[in-house]
């Protein structure tokens, strides 16, 4: 069964979605405040966080933060009322891998859960293209002998570069491939995760094309390789 972790502090949210999501075949652990959710989450396995943003004990983007520094490639998914453009890009920018405003039925979270724990496997959980390999099993990328591990929402950018060969991939493509989101023209979230991969993978791997996007390289990456 699938093991999720909600850190929620509304009694009453704890009580429906645990309820809830028990009866769609997921187990529920839930979690009062952020201090007792980091607790659990080093103690126990989970395959899925449901996190509040908005906590009594600690600010839901750091923990967020800690979450993503403790386990890299855990899915989470961010719980908030605030459901304005900027605190979803926030959100996202924070290392969420999905974002659902409060409130929220149960059968649209179930279904956000299922989506997220089955990006990884559509097309395959290893990804070639070029010099680069992908495995999105591991969230571990490979470019000749050498080899970064990537957060989840990294890994899934690099994924849709990579299946998308040279082709140019402009930030409202990226938004909605990526994060599932309507493009904003205020949001610098594909610029954010752009910088994250080149500073992992070098400089060169994914080329800025000015006016249209992004398009990853296979020139640097054979550089790379050979590097």
């Amino acid at each position: 069964m699938t093991q999720l972790l909600l850190i929620e502090d509304d009694p009453r949210i704890r009580e429906v979605v645990g309820a809830g999501l028990g009866t769609r075949g997921f187990s529920v652990t839930s979690a009062p405040d952020g201090t007792a959710g980091i607790e659990l989450l080093r103690s126990r396995p989970f395959d899925l966080v449901l996190l509040d943003l908005m906590l009594p004990d600690v600010d839901g983007l750091a923990l967020l933060g800690a979450i993503r520094e403790a386990r890299p490639r855990l899915p989470v998914i961010a719980l908030t009322a605030r459901a304005d453009p900027a605190s979803k890009l926030a959100g996202f920018a924070g290392g969420a891998d999905d974002y659902v405003t409060k409130p929220f039925s149960l059968a649209e979270l179930a279904a956000r859960i299922k989506a997220r724990l089955r990006w990884r496997e559509e097309g395959g959980t290893l990804i070639e293209a070029g010099a680069l390999t992908l495995d999105l099993a591991t969230n571990r990328a490979s470019i000749g002998a050498r080899s970064v591990l990537l957060s989840g929402r990294e890994a899934c950018l690099l994924a849709a570069f990579a299946r998308r060969g040279g082709e140019v991939l402009s930030r409202e493509e990226l938004l909605r491939l990526v994060w599932q989101i309507e493009f904003d023209p205020g949001s610098n979230v594909v610029d954010v995760y752009v910088r994250a991969l080149r500073r992992k993978l070098g400089a060169g791997v994914i080329e800025t094309v000015r006016g249209r996007g992004y398009r990853l390289r296979a020139g640097a990456l054979k550089e790379a390789a050979a590097g």
